[in-house]
């Protein structure tokens, strides 16, 4: 079985993004300001706290973007509001040639979209589904796998979409941010969205930046004092920008060590291992027999998280032992029977083969 995870960014590469995070927060912010939490309300002229608006500065020129504005719902509002800046009721879309994240198929229903389907695997096939249809106004990609066979890089379909029509495009980065050297904005879109929690940040806010003409939009329709995102939760999106990029890149360290041991027979019950985004980037552990369902129920005996908080957040520090996910469900059904998922979060590759050797044994028993 192929897969083609993304490529991460080394331990070096993810010290100098933590290193330019913090060197753009001494360019928005005052030392005292830092060490505070904030402050609150509708201030006028910003009709949000001053924190927010330095923060979202702050996150701005971090991925080279024109604005940034936080909002509330985590990742799934941001999409969700980008998207509906950037199209109308009845508008065509196009989306990848694959099943599409649940909440985002969601909004795109409740928004009114048409998806039109192109493989973005096939860079020729984008091109002509553009040109056979004049009248889709724009594009979503999202930047990690949707099936196991996914190979296409985010910069090259951005370029063909670009190339062939000027419509807006919107990337969903959730789960790649601060792992890969660009975002969606970084190469070539209009949008970038993601979540907040993803990267050590608080519960419940989506980033969204990119171009300015689009959050302005945004953010005079959110006018409300309920949908501000408060000072001292925009701090704490930034403490978790700060920690996320070093944190991930050992994580992926990690997943290469257990490919590796895995690969080399260290647990013979273990057919084949590898990495893939599954929407996180993880170890997929494939077994020789229909073991997968059996093995995470010991897994949890001894100590692994049964299921994610989200995906990455602050809160979870064991490893997670999971079933593959829905989408890759979707493409082959039986994989659930066979094959788990495991994201190290902050274990060592010893601590996770301990598990997945002490659970095969619990079932062989």
């Amino acid at each position: 079985m192929n897969t083609y995870p993304l490529h991460s960014l080394s331990l070096e590469e993810a010290m100098k993004l933590q290193f330019k995070v913090v060197d753009c927060i001494t360019k928005e912010f005052e030392g005292h300001e830092i060490l505070t939490r904030g402050d609150l309300g509708v201030v006028m002229g910003l009709n949000k706290p001053v924190t927010t608006a330095k923060a979202e500065k702050v996150i701005a020129r971090i991925f080279d973007a024109e604005a940034c504005v936080l909002v509330r719902g985590a990742g799934s509002a941001a999409i969700r509001f980008g998207l509906h800046t950037m199209l109308k009721c009845g508008q065509k879309i196009l989306v990848h040639k694959a099943p599409i994240y649940n909440t985002t198929a969601t909004s795109i229903e409740m928004l009114g979209l048409v998806p039109v389907e192109a493989d973005y695997n096939d860079l020729e096939e984008i091109r002509r589904v553009l040109k056979r249809e004049p009248d889709i106004q724009g594009a979503l990609v999202q930047y990690t796998r949707q099936k196991m066979d996914d190979r296409y890089d985010m910069e090259e379909v951005v370029r063909a979409i670009k190339e062939t029509k000027d419509i807006p495009v919107l990337t969903d980065d959730n789960y790649a941010v601060m792992k890969v050297k660009k975002i969606g904005i970084q190469c070539g879109a209009d949008l970038s969205c993601f979540s907040s929690f993803k990267l050590l940040g608080p519960e419940g806010i989506g980033i969204i930046v990119g171009k300015q003409k689009y959050i302005e939009q945004l953010v005079s329709e959110s006018y409300s004092g309920g949908m501000q995102t408060q000072g001292h939760e925009a701090l704490d999106v930034l403490h978790g920008l700060v920690y996320a990029p070093v944190s991930l890149a050992v994580q992926a360290q990690v997943n290469e060590e257990c490919v590796s041991r895995l690969r080399a027979g260290e647990i013979p019950e273990v057919k084949d291992a590898f990495l893939a985004n599954a929407q996180s980037k993880v170890l997929l552990v494939e077994f020789h027999k229909n073991i997968a369902e059996a093995v995470l129920k010991e897994a949890e005996k001894l100590g692994a998280a049964p299921n994610p908080v989200g995906a990455e957040s602050k809160y979870e520090m064991v490893p997670m032992f999971y079933r593959v996910s829905g989408t890759f469900r979707k493409a082959d059904p039986t994989l659930e029977h066979r094959m788990i998922r495991i994201n190290p979060m902050r274990a060592g590759a010893d601590t996770i083969l301990d598990i997945i050797k002490k659970s095969v044994e619990r079932v062989r028993e």
